[in-house]
């Protein structure tokens, strides 16, 4: 596919993390050719405010008053935690349209809900102050947030632990006419969602969420559907970097059983702890049902059993 660059020298380098850059640089582009090695970057599309964090990437719509997407590399030492939640919330600076507010989460009823979680920032001062960008939150139900978000966000630091990285790209389904709240109109979303890539032998596997934003008890696997879903219902181009048959071929599936899974765990590890242990390859859990058959769940974690018997 041909590809114009309609971009000005100097573009490129606002995408390196760590790179230098003003409180008010953004871009605003047509189309831009990310730099390689970013594969955790969607596809940037025409008029797209993507801003450039030191650990985390987000695309800012103002229409909704949030981040579409926010991306971001999670390596494995990185879930070793060296500094505590700043709980201090910060209008983002970079935001050349201006950000959300506290003032429109005040009295809303809703929690202001990270979308790079906090938790996956802790181990750098900056980043965890970063992470309290108004851009990185979204309205959340309490119940969500506090819930079965928080599960799956423990999950993701379980799997960057297992398979010593895990790109995350996460954020709420912005279509349609939602509800608002406070002065700056910051849109409720229905759902939200995160499309996750790790290495996986020589390649790489894929696997999807998309979540109501309510409470729920259900297990996280309930939530699995395809990258190409998600891909649907945001119009969002994830993991366009790998070669194509390998992309569609990622993100066409949505394999349970290729994934371990934790109900407990997953929070970040104090510094100079160790990682849990886990099965090279999946088995079939050793637990029972209650009619008394096998569970037909696959499990890698050290019990043999799956979430839902260990």
């Amino acid at each position: 596919m041909k590809r114009n660059l309609l971009i000005a020298i100097g573009l490129v380098a606002i995408l390196q993390l760590g790179s230098s850059l003003s409180s008010t640089d953004t871009i605003e582009i047509s189309y831009l050719q990310q730099p390689s090695g970013r594969l955790e970057l969607p596809k940037f599309r025409q008029g797209d405010q993507v801003i450039a964090h030191f650990a985390y990437t987000l695309n800012y719509v103002e229409t909704y008053e949030q981040a579409s997407w926010v991306a971001y590399e999670l390596t494995a030492s990185e879930t070793v935690k060296k500094y505590e939640r700043s709980d201090q919330f910060y209008v983002d600076p970079k935001v050349k349209t201006g950000s959300a507010t506290a003032i429109d989460y005040k009295g809303s009823g809703y929690d202001r809900g990270h979308l790079a979680p906090a938790a996956d920032m802790g181990w750098s001062s900056k980043a965890m102050v970063e992470s309290f960008y108004y851009s990185n939150m979204s309205p959340q139900d309490p119940g969500f947030n506090r819930g079965v978000w928080k599960r799956l966000e423990e999950q993701v630091r379980n799997w960057a632990v297992e398979y010593g990285k895990i790109y995350v790209v996460t954020g709420p389904v912005l279509k349609g006419k939602l509800p608002t709240i406070g002065p700056s109109r910051v849109a409720v979303p229905n759902y939200y969602y995160k499309a996750l890539l790790v290495p996986s032998g020589k390649s790489y596997k894929g696997i999807g969420f998309l979540m109501a934003n309510t409470s729920s008890s259900l297990p996280l696997n309930d939530f699995i559907v395809s990258i190409d879903r998600i891909e649907k219902e945001t119009g969002i181009d994830f993991f366009h970097l790998l070669p194509d048959n390998e992309e569609q071929n990622i993100e066409a599936n949505a394999c349970t059983s290729c994934w371990s899974w934790s109900r407990s765990g997953g929070g970040q590890r104090q510094q100079g702890s160790t990682p849990p242990i886990v099965n090279s390859s999946a088995v079939q859990c050793s637990g029972t049902t209650l009619e008394g058959r096998r569970c037909k769940r696959m499990t890698k974690s050290s019990s043999g059993r799956c979430y839902q018997h260990d």
